[in-house]
């Protein structure tokens, strides 16, 4: 299938809120097994830093051209130094809380022979305080942008979704959510949700077929106010459900190398493509495209408009 146009994107203005993080891996050689476990022993050779979580989203965005704006919690530590810097390099104008009681979330990945052999995670959840000082200045920057997206890792950063999306909707603002958990009453009045095949399960239960999936989205955006919903089927491609028609895509990946932050990719190709005047429909399937490449890349990574246009 011919893919959609790509939009003018450059006068984009995108703004990110949610649970950021840092995905730090450890890359080494592996050569034996430990003596003392039966699980392998991995020399260390160089590490690297990438901003994960709502950061992801926000340098997904910048790649594709956008104005983007983050808002999130961070810690007074190391990690929150090293987010501020990637983020400021890769153009992202970032507003990172500080709150002294809070460990930055870290995803630590161990890397050997390009196989992911152990991941650890580092994570606090934030004081009411400092996400009272974040909601406020979330009411400042509403205005100024085109689309919200809340991306939602369950860190805590998000406490305020409900309020959230009812401020940008006010604003007039289409307002785009990356969900977790199985209350999406929560994200009432979304413009749109975009959950995997589990978080979807989580909140309409099991379905039989298609036939009946359809049916409990319908349910489910009748309950919740929800215009759009995107489901990510992995290798099944994205189905969109929205209040006229349902479409489906199927997948165009030609390599799946790594699947961690294809879901960030995906909403913030949709996010970029809606506000910069595509329909839903083209913006899935410019997502697809994306998340196409960006799957065949380690880590967390972003996709460029070059890399799309070259890859049509």
């Amino acid at each position: 299938m011919t893919l959609p146009a790509i939009p003018d994107t450059s006068a984009t203005r995108i703004l990110v809120v949610g649970d950021v993080m840092l995905d730090r891996y450890w890359f080494g050689d592996v050569s034996r097994i430990s003596p003392e476990a039966p699980v392998p022993v991995v020399l260390m050779e160089r590490s690297e830093d990438r901003p994960g979580g709502a950061a992801n989203v926000a340098r997904n965005a910048r790649a594709l051209g956008a104005q983007v704006s983050l808002l999130a919690v961070v810690g007074e530590d190391e990690a929150a130094g090293a987010l501020q810097r990637l983020l400021d390099a890769d153009g992202v104008r970032a507003s990172l809380h500080p709150d002294p009681a809070l460990h930055t979330t870290i995803k630590l990945r161990v890397i050997g022979r390009q196989q992911q052999l152990l991941r650890i995670d580092f994570e606090t959840r934030p004081t009411r305080e400092v996400l009272q000082a974040k909601l406020d200045e979330y009411r400042a920057l509403v205005g100024e942008h085109d689309l919200v997206v809340l991306s939602d890792y369950d860190k805590g950063g998000l406490t305020d979704v409900g309020e959230m999306v009812r401020i940008a909707r006010e604003a007039g603002k289409p307002v785009l959510v990356d969900p977790k958990g199985d209350d999406f009453a929560r994200y009432a009045g979304a413009s749109m949700v975009t959950p995997n095949r589990g978080e979807l399960k989580g909140a309409v239960g099991r379905w039989r077929d298609e036939a009946d999936l359809a049916e409990r989205i319908a349910a489910l955006r009748d309950r919740t106010g929800i215009a759009h919903l995107l489901l990510t089927r992995s290798e099944e491609g994205m189905s969109l459900y929205g209040p006229d028609e349902v479409v489906h895509e199927a997948a165009r990946a030609r390599e799946v190398y790594d699947v961690s932050g294809a879901g960030d990719t995906v909403i913030a190709t949709v996010a970029v493509m809606l506000a910069s005047g595509a329909t839903p429909v083209d913006a899935m399937r410019l997502a697809n495209h994306a998340a196409g490449i960006v799957v065949g890349k380690l880590g967390t990574a972003t996709v460029t408009l070059d890399e799309m246009r070259a890859t049509r």
